[in-house]
């Protein structure tokens, strides 16, 4: 079997963090509408995420966090784990499929059964750290795929890719020094998580882009920078935090890229997944705020997966 594989979870349309709250399930309902509408739908292989372990979480994760994040999830109402991240009585289930959908997306990448993978999860992962919920993320997603495709899979190469707007401060606390994993990402800057810029890792790429930076800048970055540092790295599996909130209709940022940019940059990483990694490739829903534009933006993003 070949293809792109799209794995979500029901219980990810059932984490809610409050009325007006930006990270909301319209997001993926977004997506899925945007599939239909464009014919996506029939082009994919459709799987149901199983739940993470605690120890395929606390690979990344201190063990002590995962257990504190259990027992904070509440039989009612909302409990905040900082003032933009909370816990409604079924977070916490959605925190495990998401991050078992990547997991299910590396074994099915790995194994063989798909050459690519999206996974149409939330909550997001990147700005979770080892210990620390912050930034709408409770556990680091894309960290867990990369350390399971390091630890079962016995990769010793993989490179993570976050097109996010905002850093993803906390998949750089879990590698940084790290040398099987490659880092390479863009996002705006001055702008939450404010990181990214002080003294990097040398197997962290970072480029700070400034408000009004579009797709010119976006390009360059990547061709400058990334592609370079992904060919010396040469990554057995490219893992993609796929943010698509440096939108220019995003509500929350300032950068101005636009769909044909999500989907250059896709066949781009795609070109370097063909050099160095069987093609394999694995995705997963980070930011993206603006619905209309999230879909279609998550829609071209797929369009190249599909396309492959």
């Amino acid at each position: 079997m070949t293809g792109t594989a799209f794995i979500t979870h029901p219980s990810c349309l059932q984490h809610e963090m409050g009325p007006g709250h930006p990270e909301c399930p319209d997001r993926l309902t977004a997506i899925a509408d945007e599939m239909l509408a464009s014919g996506l739908d029939a082009h994919v292989r459709r799987y149901e995420a199983p739940r993470a372990t605690v120890e395929q979480i606390a690979r990344v994760h201190d063990r002590g966090y995962v257990e504190a994040i259990e027992a904070a999830s509440p039989a009612s109402g909302l409990r905040y784990l900082d003032p933009d991240t909370a816990l409604n009585p079924h977070s916490v289930t959605a925190a495990f499929h998401a991050a078992g959908a990547v997991v299910h997306a590396v074994d099915l990448v790995c194994g063989g059964g798909h050459d690519n993978a999206f996974c149409a999860v939330r909550p997001p992962g990147h700005h979770a750290e080892s210990r620390r919920a912050m930034g709408f993320c409770i556990f680091n997603n894309v960290a867990v795929a990369a350390a399971h495709a390091l630890a079962v899979h016995g990769l010793s190469r993989v490179a993570i890719v976050d097109f996010d707007v905002h850093h993803g401060n906390g998949t750089e606390e879990m590698f940084e020094d790290d040398e099987r994993v490659l880092m390479v990402s863009t996002f705006q800057y001055p702008l939450y998580p404010y990181s990214g810029v002080d003294n990097p890792a040398p197997n962290m790429v970072n480029i700070p882009l400034s408000a009004g930076n579009g797709g010119a800048e976006f390009r360059d970055a990547v061709q400058k920078r990334w592609l370079p540092a992904l060919d010396e790295h040469e990554p057995e599996l490219i893992l993609i935090s796929a943010g698509f909130d440096a939108h220019r209709d995003d509500p929350l940022a300032g950068l101005a890229f636009v769909e044909s940019d999500y989907a250059w940059v896709t066949r781009e990483l795609m070109n370097v997944a063909a050099r160095h990694a069987k093609g394999r490739i694995v995705s997963t829903l980070e930011g993206g705020y603006a619905l209309s534009a999230l879909g279609r933006s998550a829609a071209a993003h797929l369009r190249e997966l599909v396309a492959h």
